[in-house]
Parts: structure tokens; C-alpha cells; sequence
């Protein structure tokens, strides 16, 4: 990509202030600022040039500036009005033979639905607001089947509990759901200096090359499991499942034609035990 087009911390702050735009946590806006950063990003997702991609909370442009010319298309999700209704014509004064490529929506990426895109998204690559970074990436991976490559910037934390294994302190609900869709992996972390305002904490950034192993009609019947499993991470399996199968009798019984000890906890089963419980609930 050309760096002549990207961004610097320059060029955000007079962005922001021709908008009178102040960073609010309320949206989880930190804008970043960085070009290198950037080039990071866009690399780490190993696009393609035939990708149509959806970003989450393009801001400023930033982001959008660097897949605008790596990727067929890019669909620009902005819940705030004034940034939407701006970076089309900031893509067309910086990257002007790119600008056709870009589409904004004006909308709320938990509430997107396939029917408010005019084309099918191939890759979510994202600065994710860090407020609702795990609601809208399992929304998304939910609500388009066509997504197989994601490439998201969360917080630090957020990103080793989504990539974390079973057995650890941090494996919980995110790493299952997560895992679901496919293979989970850091790919990298981004310090605090690259943002404006500058977070309290570091980011991470969270890869996942999404397969087709598990049935997505499935997800109906095994994210009520991992979230009961989950609930109380202290109790065993057969405790905290018993209101999804009737009774603790009936949870083990389960459990037991699924391979699983029910005296274990949660943290202690994979994905793929998940699924094998889900196809015989």
C-alpha cells in the first residue's frame, strides 16, 4: 500500500477537529494514527485481492485507507453519523483511484443483518470498539457465513481469552465460541502509543481462519451448553448442564454418551466436546 495516503497523527486531529469529533467511550473510539500500524494489520490478514471486506468502526480512516487498495471492496460499518458521512470523500482526496471500492453503512454493527449489504463480506478486518469487541465479532461470524478470514484489534485480555486454550484460567465462553467457527491464533500486540486518546492498556490482535468443521445449525444447540458450562466455572459438568438436559441424571447421562466425564468443568473441554454434546441434546 502506499504510505502516501495513510494517515498520521497529524491528519487525525485536524479530521477530528473539522468534525468536532471528541473520542467518547460510550462508542469505544480510539482512533489510531499510526501507518506502520496499519501496514501491520492489513499484512497479518494476508488478503487477497479478489476480498471483500467488512470493517467495523473505520473513525477516521485509518484502517480503511489501508484496504482500500489491497482488497476488492471494502464495507465500512460507522454507528456515528458524522464519521460516516466523512470518509468517503477523505478516501477520495487520499486515495482517489480506490474511492469507488469503498461502501459506508451507517449502522450498528451488532444490528447488521446480511440484507443491509449490497455484497457478501469474505473477510472482518477491524479496530474493534473495545467496548463490545466479542458481541460484534461472534454477530458477525454468526450473521455471514461467507466471512473466512477475520483479523480483529481487541484489548490485550480480550485477545488471549479469545485465542486461549482448555485447561487455562482464561478459557471460557469467547475461546469456545470463537474456536467454533475455526482456528484461533494471536497475531501480534499493539502498544498504546499508536491511538488517539491513548488507551489505558495494550491491544492485541486476534486471527481466525474460519472452516466449515462444525455445522453452523449446530450453533443453536451448542452455545446454550457452553454458556451453562460456563456459569459457574467451580461446579462440574453435571451440575451446571442439568437445566439444559432436565436434571443432573440426565445431563450425565448425556455427558457419559459424549465420551465426557461429567465430573469435570468446563474449562476443561474443547470445542469439538462441545459439538459432540450439542449433536445429541
Amino acid at each position: 500500500m502506499a504510505a502516501s495516503h495513510l494517515l498520521g497523527p497529524a491528519e487525525i486531529r485536524e479530521l477530528a477537529a473539522e468534525l468536532d469529533v471528541t473520542p467518547t467511550k460510550k462508542l469505544g473510539q480510539n482512533f489510531l494514527h499510526d501507518p506502520n500500524t496499519v501496514r501491520m494489520i492489513v499484512g497479518a490478514a494476508e488478503l487477497s485481492p479478489d476480498d471483500v471486506v467488512v470493517e467495523v468502526g473505520p473513525g477516521l480512516g485509518s484502517l480503511t485507507l489501508g484496504l482500500v487498495d489491497t482488497v476488492s471492496r471494502v464495507i465500512a460499518l460507522e454507528i456515528d453519523p458524522r464519521l460516516a458521512g466523512r470518509l468517503p470523500a477523505t478516501v477520495a482526496a487520499r486515495a482517489p483511484e480506490f474511492a469507488e471500492r469503498l461502501t459506508v453503512v451507517n449502522t450498528d454493527a451488532l444490528k447488521v443483518s446480511r440484507t443491509d449489504l449490497d455484497a457478501e463480506p469474505t473477510a472482518l478486518v477491524a479496530n474493534l470498539p473495545y467496548n463490545v469487541s466479542v458481541p460484534v465479532l461472534l454477530h458477525l461470524l454468526a450473521e455471514f457465513p461467507t466471512i473466512k478470514r477475520v483479523l480483529v484489534m481487541v484489548q490485550k485480555e480480550v485477545a488471549d481469552r479469545l485465542a486461549a486454550e482448555p485447561g487455562s484460567k482464561i478459557y471460557g465462553v469467547p475461546s469456545v465460541k470463537a474456536a467454533f467457527y475455526g482456528e484461533v491464533s494471536r497475531a501480534g500486540t499493539i502498544g498504546k502509543h499508536v491511538f488517539w486518546p491513548a488507551p489505558n492498556i495494550e491491544s492485541g490482535l486476534v486471527r481466525i481462519d474460519v472452516d466449515d468443521t462444525n455445522p453452523r445449525e449446530l450453533r443453536g444447540k451448542v452455545f446454550p451448553l457452553v454458556d451453562a458450562a460456563f456459569a459457574q466455572r467451580r461446579k462440574t459438568l453435571r451440575s451446571t448442564l442439568a437445566g439444559q438436559f432436565g436434571s443432573a441424571a440426565d445431563a450425565e447421562a448425556a455427558l457419559r454418551a459424549a465420551g465426557i466425564d461429567p465430573g469435570l468443568r468446563g474449562e476443561k473441554l474443547t470445542v469439538d466436546d462441545f459439538v459432540r454434546l450439542g449433536r445429541g441434546a
